[in-house]
């Protein structure tokens, strides 16, 4: 079954130096890009992260320091991947929990402030673990009756992700083929910054959603317990989390001077 789009949609696969969304880079980016008419575009790059690839994370992807380096880091494609992605919704295989926070730590880095908030996201894997509970290869296999060869190669797991979830539509009837209706199902919770540090409640309210605050008003903690804010700033929560906050707590500075 083909994709029903009003616009764009981008699948998209990162293969990293690890899995710390915070500190670990980007080695390379696939992104598959469709049009509502259906024309299929990729950007796909090497990146260059500016520190050792742990053999750990080579062993799984088999990217070695060698494979990048002369590759473009992260800022010399950032323009150019912002551009292709612009009026894009976003898809791909375990890409709410880690790959779009980690594309959004890459561009807040190079100070590109790249507008993740007015698309919606799309989880094949939150998909696939809701209805049969399996691994992207297994996925593949499942939906395509296909094996997938090059799996951890980011391009062959991004072009595995796009045909999966066309085959997830032919198979599921109550799977409306509806980007609005398919990222509603992809979502985990209403999660105010990509962490999950921070998310809406019921009434639509930023809340804290760990620690001593866990479940307050993000607005009534920074309020009652300004340090709070300081606290976070310095301590090791991704940039796009502390992006978040700042803008909590801006707000709340215009708000006390229309007062």
């Amino acid at each position: 079954m083909e994709l029903k789009l009003r616009r764009p949609i981008a699948f998209l696969d990162i293969e990293t130096t690890g899995i710390n969304v915070s500190t670990d880079r980007i080695v390379e980016i696939s992104v598959l890009k469709i049009s509502p008419s259906g024309k299929e575009e990729w950007l796909v790059s090497r990146v260059n992260p500016d520190m050792p690839i742990p053999p750990k994370s080579t062993a799984i992807h088999g990217i070695t320091d060698q494979d990048i380096e002369k590759a473009p880091r992260f800022k010399e494609i950032a323009k150019r991947l912002g551009a292709f992605l612009e009026g894009c919704d976003l898809a791909g295989y375990n890409a709410i929990k880690f790959d779009i926070p980690v594309l959004a730590e890459e561009f807040l880095r190079v100070n590109i402030d790249f507008n993740f908030r007015k698309r919606r996201y799309i989880d094949v894997q939150v998909i696939f673990h809701k209805k049969e509970q399996r691994t992207l290869s297994a996925a593949y296999q499942f939906y395509c009756n296909k094996n997938l060869e090059n799996a951890h190669s980011s391009k062959a797991d991004t072009s595995a992700t796009f045909e999966v979830l066309k085959a997830q539509l032919d198979r599921y009837a109550d799977l409306e083929n509806d980007i609005e209706k398919l990222a509603d199902y992809s979502a985990f919770n209403n999660i105010a910054d990509f962490a999950g540090r921070i998310i809406f409640d019921e009434n639509g309210v930023e809340v804290f959603n760990f620690g001593k605050h866990k479940g307050k008003s993000v607005e009534l903690v920074l309020n009652e317990e300004p340090a709070y804010y300081a606290w976070m700033m310095n301590g090791d929560f991704p940039l796009y989390t502390k992006k978040v906050l700042t803008e909590i707590k801006l707000r709340l500075f215009g708000q006390a001077n229309k007062g």
